[in-house]
């Protein structure tokens, strides 16, 4: 099978030296898909490049056109996009993985989406041009014939708000690197926490700032904790700047938590497993995720996870995880404090989450996306 694999949004991460979720799923999926004898992946790229070595292939991405422009033409006029046939002469399914969903003609096409945030709260993304781009994201799907999402309730939401028919979107779960698996050694991990500033005890928030995020909240569930508790174990947040955060950013660089709130920015994925793994545990109470993949990272690093009940998070967390409503600081705090004070609770948690974390791997999902491409073409699967 030749599969043409979109990179755009993996292209712009590796350049910035910023991958996101998106990036991230690219990378992790293409990486195996190309060492898989029945595939020929061929990655394409929308107005933007990368060397192929980057990439780990013997080969840079087919280049498409800017998407934007593209997408303005083909909803004119109904044509493909320029340049689309330099793709589609060698490939016999295209996989577009990063919401850029191109008019590529006939050829099979599959699209990824992650979930459906801006069209289900449009509150939380940035205003600009804001039902533009919804209806342009909207009509781009309807070129895809089939949808990738990673949990149900994504695909319940995708269902709604796109008005995509539930057989044709397949829900492939994401997986979990191997590395936060992993114990790093007492002199990294010491180096680590010092460069960081970090003490023996604190909690930790993995993710950008924007509201969905629900950090202000589990900020205040912090500062409701007994005093000796919120000194000693101290909240870090660990992610950069986002959208709508701009009064988070003020307060933090104006010191209105005092020490016992540490914001990092951004950390490095190696410096950040360990971060997570040390921390007594990661809290995530979000609002609305369509997977919520640092709850299972967690789990694999050995910390128990407080997180919400809503949006995807009970079905990807199980019962490893405190699970809380995000909108009640009172039991964001008692979870917190439960965690520090109850050893037995935390042993229980950590066994738990190592158990749940062990059925999400990379190699699974990308076995299930060959299936797919399989059962798209009409091949027999072996």
């Amino acid at each position: 099978m030749r599969i043409g694999f979109g990179t755009t949004v993996l292209a712009r991460g590796l350049s910035s030296n910023r991958m996101d979720g998106i990036g991230h799923y690219t990378s992790q999926l293409m990486k195996r898909l190309s060492l898989d004898g029945r595939l020929d992946v061929v990655p394409y790229a929308h107005g933007c490049s990368i060397p192929g070595d980057i990439l780990g292939l013997r080969n840079g991405p087919i280049i498409l056109p800017n998407f934007i422009a593209s997408l303005a033409l083909s909803s004119m006029t109904g044509l493909p996009f320029p340049g689309a046939r330099k793709l589609t002469d060698q490939v016999d399914l295209i996989h577009a993985t990063d919401h850029f969903i191109p008019n590529l003609g006939k050829i099979p096409m599959v699209a990824s989406l992650m979930d459906s945030i801006p069209l289900a709260h449009p509150e939380w993304v940035a205003p600009r041009l804001r039902k533009l781009k919804n209806l342009m994201w909207k009509r781009s799907a309807k070129w895809a014939d089939h949808f990738v999402t990673i949990s149900r309730f994504s695909k319940e939401q995708i269902e709604t708000h796109f008005g995509i028919p539930e057989e044709i979107i397949h829900v492939i779960p994401l997986g979990v690197d191997e590395h936060w698996f992993d114990t790093a050694s007492e002199s990294i991990t010491k180096k680590t926490l010092s460069t960081y500033g970090l003490p023996d005890r604190y909690f930790i928030f993995v993710g950008a700032l924007q509201p969905r995020k629900n950090i202000l909240r589990i900020i205040k569930a912090h500062s409701s904790l007994p005093a000796h508790l919120r000194h000693e174990i101290p909240l870090i947040i660990a992610g950069h700047a986002g959208w709508q955060c701009d009064d988070l950013v003020q307060a933090f660089a104006a010191g209105r938590y005092g020490k016992s709130v540490m914001w990092l920015k951004y950390v490095p994925d190696n410096d950040l497993s360990i971060l997570v793994k040390n921390a007594i545990a990661l809290v995530f109470p979000s609002l609305y995720e369509g997977f919520g993949l640092p709850v299972l990272e967690a789990f694999a690093a050995n910390t128990p996870v407080i997180t919400s009940t809503i949006s995807a998070l009970p079905e990807v967390a199980g019962d490893a995880a405190l699970l809380v409503d995000p909108l009640d600081e009172g039991q964001i705090a008692d979870a917190m404090q439960r965690i520090s004070e109850d050893i037995a609770l935390a042993h229980r948690l950590k066994h738990a989450g190592q158990a749940r974390a062990r059925l999400f791997s990379w190699d699974d999902t990308a076995n299930l996306h060959i299936g797919m491409y399989q059962k798209i073409l009409g091949i027999g699967q072996n």
